[in-house]
């Protein structure tokens, strides 16, 4: 059975050239989405932001340091309240001083932190290392100036989630690492509120203050253990939740990245398989113009020269060369409208349907066309069936108006044999031309040998052109037998 010579799918993209958006637009296909005049092109931003949110986030960069800057001022803000009552309660008690640094700066520099920590994060994301740094040196500066850490725990936890989705993970573990050692040592040596402090004092403040005078005023009370170890696992926490929640951003980017490149493989894929359909219908378009126009130009220029010449002494004779050039130059249109037909097909089906459908597959009109022509020609065979297949049956027929007409245009005067023969295992067609007078003046551009070794390759043939040890020119044509 013959190969299915179904053509390769058309695929539209912006690589496909000139003319893609005009035919998508008739089809009513969709442009390719990697076209840049249709809109943004994809890459792993457009992955990770393809919520309305993400959207806007793209379309405004500075919206989502916005965000989390009036964020970590609202909650240092919020959190700065609770840090005045713990220090009221705390003074309510008796524990600090209302005169002393602590009462004086805590609230002043938890505000301080809340600003300069939204501020800092704003370069997070270009500067992830150098955000953590700063923010570290605030965080120490805050507990060594006013006893308090505030916000900057917070912020610390955010820049640490940049670093974590910007770098190694090792690198993301060392940094928070390194970050929670100095932090605690400096909470440590010099926090007086904290998280402790606040629950504590804050609520039992104004409880204290209906009960009498403080018992006692230190300017900064004893550290408790407990209460530090409280601060340290609390920044521990919020740290070890910035770097797993960067690992997922990081992840989440690295699976949009192979999306990205698998779909920039598909697209190239794709645009491969465009580029050899195109050269194969081109290809298989140039051999059907070639065949109409160099058999059948051939033919009526050697019907012409034969009716002009006889035209005086047998008029009737050339009559009958002119009404052969009628019938082939009308042949020949017909089978142009066949070919430029498969350039207007609206889907693969018609493709295929025009592009296989012969004007003509009668082999010996073919052969009687040439001997009209002039050329003599023997013919043996030609009563044999032919293939069922058209792409088959229409390969013998185009082989042999091919070798013929290179008789005609080549070597006038020669004798030519066709002949025809079909066993169990092939069917064998050999054209012979010996004699004649080659002609130095047109060479032949080759498309014609091409053309026909490509036809004979598609029905799964083989084809073998080739001289003559006595001077003369062969064709041998050879198709895989099929059941009729």
């Amino acid at each position: 059975m013959a190969p299915d010579r179904r053509p390769a799918p058309r695929w539209e993209t912006a690589a496909v050239g000139q003319g893609r958006e005009d035919a998508g637009r008739r089809r009513g296909t969709p442009a390719s989405p990697d076209d840049p005049a249709d809109g943004p092109s994809l890459d792993d931003a457009t992955v990770l932001r393809s919520t309305r949110v993400g959207r806007l986030v793209r379309a405004h960069p500075w919206a989502g340091s916005t965000a989390l800057g009036a964020s970590v001022l609202l909650v240092g803000a919020v959190t700065a309240v609770a840090a005045g009552e713990t220090v009221f309660g705390a003074v309510s008690l008796g524990l600090l001083s209302p005169e002393g640094r602590v009462a004086d700066l805590a609230v002043p520099a938890w505000l301080a932190g809340a600003a300069a920590g939204a501020l800092v994060l704003a370069a997070r994301d270009a500067r992830p290392l150098a955000v953590t740094a700063v923010l570290t040196v605030l965080a120490v500066a805050s507990l060594g100036s006013a006893g308090v850490l505030g916000v900057l725990g917070l912020c610390l936890a955010w820049s640490l989630r940049a670093v974590a989705s910007r770098r190694t993970t090792r690198t993301a573990v060392a940094v928070a690492v390194g970050v929670l050692v100095v932090v605690a040592v400096a909470a440590a040596r010099w926090q007086v509120i904290g998280l402790a402090e606040v629950v504590g004092w804050g609520t039992a403040g104004p409880l204290a203050s209906a009960g009498g005078p403080p018992v006692q005023q230190l300017e900064v009370p004893d550290p408790s253990a407990g209460r530090r170890a409280l601060t340290v696992l609390l920044l521990a926490a919020l740290l070890a939740l910035g770097v797993a929640s960067g690992e997922v951003v990081k992840d989440r980017r690295r699976h949009a990245r192979a999306l990205v490149e698998r779909y920039a493989a598909l697209a190239r894929e794709r645009d491969a398989g465009a580029a050899l359909a195109r050269q194969a219908e081109r290809a298989r378009i140039a051999r059907e113009v070639h065949d109409v126009v160099a058999h059948s130009v051939s033919v009526m220029v050697a019907l012409s020269d034969g009716a002009l010449s006889a035209s005086s002494r047998a008029p009737e004779r050339s009559r009958e060369a002119m009404a052969a050039v009628s019938r082939t130059g009308r042949e020949a249109l017909a089978d142009m409208r066949s070919v430029l037909g498969t350039l207007h097909a609206e889907d693969d089906g018609d493709l295929l349907e025009s592009s296989t459908r012969p004007t003509s597959t009668d082999l010996r009109a073919t052969v009687e066309r040439f001997r009209a022509a002039g050329l003599a020609v023997r013919a043996e065979g030609l009563a044999t069936p032919l293939p069922v297949d058209t792409a088959a049956r229409l390969a013998v027929v185009r082989v042999v108006g091919e070798a013929l007409t290179n008789a005609l245009r080549h070597a006038p005067g020669s004798s030519t044999a066709v002949r025809v023969h079909r066993d169990a295992t092939a069917l064998r067609v050999a054209v012979v031309s010996t004699g004649g007078t080659p002609t130095a003046s047109d060479a032949g551009s080759g498309r014609g040998v091409v053309g026909m070794r490509e036809r004979a390759a598609l029905v799964g043939g083989r084809l073998d052109v080739g001289p003559l040890e006595d001077g003369g020119w062969a064709v041998l044509l050879e198709l895989p037998a099929a059941p009729d």
